[in-house]
């Protein structure tokens, strides 16, 4: 199994989550977050003063899949979030070495 870790823009969540259920994997945390990457944050303004936003709100994805399905999962997050401009966000896959189910305490296969 494999840890699927994926940053992405908030606006894109719904699009990903769709795609990822469609290609059947159901199973995902979806944590908000804040950062910067290339991106390296913006300016804004408040009350007339202007200040720098260095972090960045994004969103990441957690998700449990079987090595069979990781090249898809992949595939199909960057065809649901990519927009073409910086900032569009990084997967990462880590191995899992163990899980279990803390219901029935069985450990998964």
């Amino acid at each position: 199994m494999k840890l699927v870790k994926c940053i992405i823009r908030p606006n894109k969540v719904d699009d990903v989550r769709d795609a990822l259920e469609k290609a059947t994997v159901s199973g995902m945390t979806i944590t908000e977050v804040r950062g910067h990457g290339r991106q390296k944050g913006h300016k804004a303004v408040y009350r007339g003063r202007e200040y720098d936003v260095s972090l960045l709100p994004k969103t990441m994805i957690e998700m449990a899949v079987p090595d069979t399905l990781v090249d898809e999962v992949i595939a199909v997050i960057i065809k649901s979030a990519r927009t073409g401009d910086v900032g569009d966000g990084r997967i990462w896959v880590m191995n899992i070495e163990e899980g279990y189910n803390i219901r029935s305490a069985e450990k998964d296969s």
